[in-house]
Formats: structure tokens, C-alpha cells, sequence
């Protein structure tokens, strides 16, 4: 027997006599809280910035001195509200890496208080803590990592380019997608299932030289946040994480530059007032100068070629008034390679963004938001015989208007929509007549992704707090085109021509997701979530290794959207005075319409490239352990994840469960940071992981007196244990007190671990009838020195 609360008859809504009770229940237990809001309230709001620089500071922890669990924090803008009840109270703000400031406050109406914080580099004697006090045990929001940008500039990485992307592969439930790659894997899911923003911007492929630097100058960005369980619901669009990064504003109050000259790239960052403490703009470009080098070259060749990438962050903003505030954002990146003028191969993201942001009133913000991306490669060759050029290209249009709603000091509302247009140009060749070469122009796809959330911050009780709500996606596949239908076997069974506009697939989809915690005391809690995502843009590769050229498609006809229900459970504990941050958290993942290839599939330039895929489901399940150092002369973190990621078709392995690409047993880092003196800064990372699943031949047999392998099972085999020890060491200047500058030295691979980038099989030289194995290591032991400055 079921009960409704809510029946429709004739469009009349009804409260059935079951449901009237629940809701008396709901009044009963919301009397009981009462109290609290009987006396008079109002709010005071304001925006949170840097002292010095102007800069807003998102993520700022705003508490009551008397009770330290009525608070809230500032969202990613600096915005801040908090309602209190009417008297006189002491606010206590804290942020990553700023001195805790105390400010007193006569609540009698809403008051607007704008509040300045001076950063702990000020000060010689006084620690400052890393992190708003036990934020990480009183917030709800589990599964989240907030990357400070001062320790990605210790962390020793390869080649000493300061890196986002390799510092965010050392915390737990994230792993590397190979030697030296930028590429990550959160929790089992594949690389494409990782939704990367700058400044709401979608980036599609995040890395430079493929793989070895991230598109993401360490000196341009402003905040990281990584949310690998537990998403937001005004993030959608992927299934495995969020990585959702911040630029840099710009100084408000003075001009300023810095940069760093390195072995292999150098970079220079602009930043100051536009009219002074009401905008600024920032600009900062980095290039590499390998190109450079080839000039040097005898060899004719090698003289001739291109080997370099550059990128160029821009942003500026302007305050209008005390409401009213403005930000243009843009991000232009490139790889250029190429060989003497026969081979050229370049790619790159070009994004744009507009923000307006507005309070509407002491409780009330709103952000408008218009985004463009644009990631295209193209592939030229050109010789006597042949004369042709490669091309892809994929484009979007944002439209998103969030709100933010600090209905009280217990709750807080989100709500918004978001419209995505989307458009992919595939792989096509471009041949010049007289060459062998058939030129092949593929349709492109037009998709329109529309979605509308809510979520609800709420303390309900005393220690209890909660964040739920719903993401609600539709997604339109449209024409022109001619779009085929395909059987298990991959063989055609039917087709249709659309015209423009006509829509080919239509898909709805909601994402419930809730966050709760507990309070046990003061300094520890436990946490539950549960989320839903989906996903409709679609990466093709056989590689572990994000590239440019891998092909990207939309849920159509024929390809469902990918679906993925994670539930995580987790511990976390401060102690010694919060100096120490450890959590535990185990979580199990779902995923379904999960897409493999058939053996020997053509994913380049094919128009029939959806005849090539399988789709299945995968899980993925784990423990996930933290413990981190905040303060002291020493700190840093020792992460470890014990999991398993699988997967299951029908046309592998006999449909029999089989590990993924990426499943790794074991995966361990241990940072370090040691303050020696004033001057010196010691650094150390250890990386420890099982390798990678991979589908080696089991056999071989000769036919024609050629050898061809047998395979059997799909990834049954791993490479080998991965392990690296990184050293580094900075020696900061102190000549004068506006010019800073420093020297970072760098091991990277100190004790020269031969690692396995590829293994593969071959005939011995003196005896065929025996196999013999081979490994590729990628790199060596490989020292770097990098000068930086500043003023």
C-alpha cells in the first residue's frame, strides 16, 4: 500500500490526512527550536579582503565569539551574511594563511561591515593557522580539498614549474594519470569525468606538452577546490570531481609584478589599480623557450623546428558601487610543435568570461555569469607526397544565474539555472588535391544542456548540519545531420536525417544530493553523503594519458548519458589544539552507461566512430586516509587510498567484472615542508602507488612467417610498482624590503628510479622462439633552478 502526501485531481492539490499529521510533527519539532529566532535579529554582511591587495577572499570563516557555532563563511566572491540577534557581540574572522581578526559589532539593524585581513607573512613571531579553526569538522561538505597556493609553491615538481595539477595528485582518492602527467582520477572515474572550471570557464584539456605542465600558471590563481565526493549541486556535467579554480583579482591598492626565470620557461605577472580600492586587473603569461635552443642546432632540420607553449591569464575588475561589481576573465593557451616545416601540430584553450555581481540586499546575492570555451588542435602535414591538415574543434556557451540566499545564522540557500550550448567539429581532413590523401569533412554535433538546482545549507539542532537539494538536467541532442542506428555487433540498422534545429535524443535526469554532519565534540565529527551525477560530453581514448587528439562525443541516439550514485561515509578529528587535521572516509561509486572499445577500434576520424563503442557499468569503492601538519616549523601531509575501480560489458571478458585503466591498489604521498631559517625552506615528496591495470598478450602464433600476440583478458595484467622521492629547497632574498626575490632548487626523481612509462614484448635478437620483455622509462633523475621575484 502506498501513501501519497500530495494527490492531483483535476490540477487540485490535496494534503492527504496521513501527511497533515507529518507536517503537525514538522511544526511541533520546529517550536521546539524556536527560541532562537523569537528575539529580534538582523543581519550584518559585507565583503572579506586582503588588507593589502584589495583581493576578496572566498571560503572566510565569520563566528561568534560568545558562540562559535553560529557562523558562516563567504562564498567564493568574499560576500559574506550572517544573521544574530539584536545586541552587542564580537565577530571572529579567520582565513587561510591570515591573521584571526576580532571586530565588535552593535547588532540593532542590518549592518554593513567590510572587513579587511592582513596576511601572517607580516608578522615574525606569530603562527598562523592554515585553515579557519575545526572548519574541516564543522562544515557538512565532506569529500572536499582546498589546495593552499603557498604550499603549491614548495612542493617540488618536475622541471620546478610550480604545478596545480601534480600538487592536487597527492591528496587522497587522486591519482596520477602517468609519469609526469598532469592527467588525474578521482576515486576510479575516468580522466573526462573530472569537470574543470577557471573562473566557471570549462577547460577541457588541462595540460601542456602533453601531459608533462598543466595549462595553469601557479602565479595567476587565487584559490583551488577540489570536491571529489559530496558535489555541490551547482556543479553538474561530470561525474567524478570538480576542480573549480579562481584567478587572481588584481591589487587594489598598488602596482606591483613578479615572476621566475627557469631552466625550461619563464613567466611574469602585471597586477594593480584601475582607479584605486575600486578595481584592478591582473595579467600574467608564462613561455617556454625550448624552441630557443634549437637554433643551435647544425642540423638543418632541427634548426627549422618549433617545440614551446605559452599561456596568457587576464582579468580585471571594477566595483561600481557598494552592490554592484564587474569581472572580465580570459585565458588563451597554445602548444606548438613541429619539424622542419614537414610536421606541425598545435592546440589549445581560448576562454572568456563575464561576471556581474550584485547584492540585492543584506541577505541576498546574486551572480550573472556568460562563459565562452574553445579547445581546437590541428594536425599539418606536408612533404612531396603528401599535403594535408587534421582538425577538431569543440565550443560552448554559458549562461548561468546563481543566488545565495543567508536566510538566518543556521541556513542558507543556493538556487539557479545554467544553460550550456555546446558544439563539437570532429576530427576532419583537409587534403590538397594532387595528394594521395582523401580529404574527409565529418559532420559537426549540437547539443543544448539545460539544468535548474537548489540546495539548503541547515543547522536543524544544536551539532547537527546538513547541505541537501537537487540538480534537475535536461539535455538535446539536435541536428542537422544524418544520425544511424546501431546493433550489439556494431553493424547498421536503420537512420534518420534531422534538419537544423530538429532534436535528435532528449534525456532528463535528476541528481538529488545531501551532505550531512555531526558534531561528536569540539574537535571531531562524522559525515555522510550521498550524490547522483550525469554526464553527456564524452571522452574516446585508449590511453591513461589525456592527448589533444582523443575524440570527444555527445549522448546521442545511441550513446546514453553516463550515470554515476556515490555514497561516502567519513571520520575527521583535530587535535593538539587543531595543529593536526586527520579524516578517514570510505565511500562506494556506481557507474552506469560506462563506454569501452571494441579490440582494434578506429576512434580517429570515423564517422561511424559510435559502431566502434560498448557500453557497460563500472563501481569503484575505497578507503581514503589524511593526516596533515598545519603549523610549526615542519609541515606538510601523508595521504593513503586503498580501492578498486572496475568495470563490465557484455563483449569483454566474457562480461565478467575487470579492472580499469586506472585501478590502483595502493596509493601513498608524504609531503613535507621544513622552515630551516628565515631564509632557507626544505622541501620533500614521496609517491608510492600500484601500477596501472594493462592488457598484455598472453600468447603469440606466427601466420605467413609474420607474429601476431593472442590476447585474452582485458587489463589482466600491471605494470609495476611506481615509487619517486622529489627534493627541493628555496633560498628567500632579503636585499630589499620592496624587491623580494628567491631561488628554488629542485631534484626531481632524486634517487634516478627507473620507472616503467611503457613495457612492451619482442622476438629475441638470437632465438624467435623466445619473447622477451622491455621497459621505457620516461625520466631519470632531473635537477631544476628557478629564480622568482617580486614588487
Amino acid at each position: 500500500m502506498y501513501t501519497y502526501c500530495f494527490s492531483f485531481d483535476n490540477i487540485k492539490m490535496s494534503i492527504t490526512p496521513f501527511c497533515r499529521s507529518r507536517f503537525v510533527l514538522l511544526l511541533i519539532l520546529f517550536s521546539i527550536h524556536a527560541p532562537s529566532f523569537s528575539q529580534s535579529t538582523h543581519a550584518v554582511s559585507g565583503h572579506i579582503r586582503d588588507a593589502m591587495t584589495g583581493e576578496t577572499l572566498g571560503g572566510a570563516s565569520v563566528r561568534l565569539q560568545a558562540n562559535p557555532s553560529v557562523g558562516t563563511r563567504a562564498n567564493s566572491y568574499g560576500f559574506y551574511s550572517l544573521a544574530i540577534p539584536d545586541g552587542d557581540h564580537v565577530l571572529v574572522i579567520s582565513h587561510v594563511g591570515y591573521q584571526t581578526h576580532e571586530v565588535p559589532v552593535a547588532i540593532r539593524e542590518d549592518v554593513r561591515l567590510d572587513i579587511d585581513l592582513r596576511s601572517g607573512e607580516l608578522l615574525d613571531e606569530v603562527v598562523i593557522s592554515k585553515t579557519a579553526v575545526s572548519e574541516n569538522v564543522r562544515s557538512p561538505q565532506m569529500g572536499v580539498a582546498k589546495v593552499d597556493v603557498s604550499e603549491i609553491r614548495h612542493v617540488p615538481v618536475l622541471m620546478g614549474e610550480r604545478d596545480v595539477l601534480k600538487t592536487i595528485q597527492l591528496l587522497p582518492g587522486v591519482m596520477s594519470g602517468g609519469e609526469g602527467s598532469s592527467n588525474f582520477f578521482v576515486r576510479g572515474g575516468a580522466g573526462d569525468q573530472n569537470l574543470i572550471l577557471l573562473d566557471e570557464a570549462l577547460v577541457y584539456n588541462a595540460s601542456h606538452l602533453f601531459g608533462f605542465f598543466s595549462t595553469f600558471n601557479s602565479d595567476a590563481i587565487k584559490d583551488v577546490n577540489l570536491y571529489k565526493g559530496g558535489m555541490p549541486a551547482q556543479f553538474g556535467g561530470r561525474l567524478a570531481s570538480v576542480l573549480d579554480i579562481t584567478m587572481q583579482d588584481g591589487n587594489r591598492k598598488s602596482f606591483g609584478a613578479e615572476g621566475g626565470i627557469g631552466l625550461i620557461a619563464s613567466r611574469l605577472k602585471l597586477d594593480g589599480p584601475i582607479v584605486k580600492d575600486r578595481g584592478s586587473f591582473m595579467v600574467s603569461g608564462r613561455r617556454t623557450y625550448a624552441d630557443l635552443f634549437l637554433k643551435f642546432s647544425n642540423d638543418e632540420d632541427i634548426n627549422k623546428s618549433r617545440l614551446y607553449f605559452y599561456d596568457l591569464n587576464a582579468k580585471a575588475n571594477y566595483r561600481i558601487d557598494d552592490r554592484n561589481t564587474v569581472f572580465l576573465s580570459g585565458y588563451f593557451g597554445r602548444d606548438v610543435l613541429g619539424y622542419s616545416g614537414l610536421f606541425g601540430f598545435d592546440w589549445g584553450n581560448v576562454t572568456a568570461t563575464a561576471r556581474w555581481n550584485r547584492v540585492m540586499n543584506s541577505r541576498l546575492f546574486s551572480n550573472t555569469t556568460f562563459v565562452y570555451s574553445n579547445f581546437n588542435y590541428n594536425v599539418n602535414i606536408e612533404s612531396d607526397d603528401f599535403d594535408f591538415v587534421i582538425a577538431s574543434r569543440i565550443q560552448n556557451l554559458n549562461v548561468k544565474q546563481d543566488f545565495q540566499l543567508f536566510s538566518s545564522a543556521r541556513s542558507t540557500w543556493r538556487f539557479g539555472v545554467n544553460l550550456l550550448q555546446q558544439r563539437i567539429s570532429p576530427a576532419s581532413i583537409n587534403a590538397q588535391e594532387d595528394t594521395p590523401v582523401n580529404s574527409l569533412l565529418l559532420p559537426s554535433r549540437a547539443g543544448l544542456e539545460a539544468a535548474a538546482y537548489v540546495s539548503h545549507e541547515w543547522e536543524p539542532v544544536e551539532r547537527l548540519s546538513l547541505i541537501y537539494g537537487i540538480r534537475l538536467n535536461n539535455f538535446l541532442l539536435f541536428g542537422p545531420g544524418t544520425f544511424y542506428h546501431y546493433d550489439a555487433d556494431g553493424d547498421i540498422v536503420g537512420s534518420r536525417e534531422y534538419g537544423p534545429g530538429n532534436v535528435v535524443q532528449h534525456y532528463i535526469n535528476p541528481e538529488p544530493r545531501l551532505s550531512l554532519g555531526y558534531l561528536l565534540q569540539r574537535n571531531n565529527s562524522i559525515k555522510l553523503s550521498y550524490n547522483r551525477n550525469t554526464q553527456n560530453i564524452h571522452q574516446l581514448s585508449n590511453s591513461t594519458s589525456s592527448l589533444p587528439t582523443d575524440a570527444w562525443v555527445m549522448s546521442s541516439n545511441n550513446i546514453k548519458p553516463q550515470v554515476a550514485d556515490q555514497a561516502a561515509v567519513g571520520y575527521y578529528q583535530n587535535f593538539d589544539n587543531d595543529r593536526y587535521e586527520f579524516s578517514v572516509e570510505t565511500y562506494y561509486k556506481y557507474m552506469q552507461n560506462q563506454i569501452d572499445y571494441r579490440n582494434a577500434a578506429d576512434l580517429q576520424a570515423n564517422e561511424h566512430v559510435e559502431a566502434e563503442l560498448l557500453y557497460g557499468v563500472g563501481r569503484a569503492y575505497g578507503v581514503e586516509l589524511f593526516l596533515k601538519k598545519r603549523e610549526g616549523k615542519l609541515n606538510g601531509w601523508l595521504s593513503y587510498a586503498l580501492s578498486r575501480s572496475e568495470r563490465r560489458f557484455d563483449g569483454i571478458n566474457n562480461g565478467r567484472w575487470f579492472a580499469a585503466r586506472q585501478d590502483r591498489t595502493h596509493d601513498l604521498s608524504a609531503v613535507g615542508m621544513y622552515q630551516l631559517s628565515r631564509r632557507w625552506n626544505l622541501s620533500a615528496t614521496f609517491v608510492y602507488s600500484t601500477g596501472n591495470a594493462v592488457t598484455f598478450p598472453s600468447g603469440k602464433y606466427t601466420v605467413d612467417g609474420r607474429t601476431l600476440w593472442y590476447y585474452t583478458e582485458r587489463n589482466g595484467y600491471r605494470m609495476p610498482d611506481y615509487h619517486r622521492l622529489d627534493l627541493g629547497a628555496t633560498w628567500e632574498s632579503t636585499l630589499a624590503k620592496k624587491f623580494k626575490s628567491s631561488w628554488t632548487f629542485g631534484i626531481y626523481n632524486a634517487y634516478n628510479r627507473k620507472n616503467a612509462f611503457i613495457i612492451d614484448f619482442r622476438e629475441n635478437e638470437h632465438n624467435p622462439n623466445i619473447t622477451e620483455t622491455y621497459r621505457i622509462a620516461l625520466f631519470g633523475i632531473i635537477p631544476s633552478v628557478t629564480w622568482n621575484f617580486k614588487f
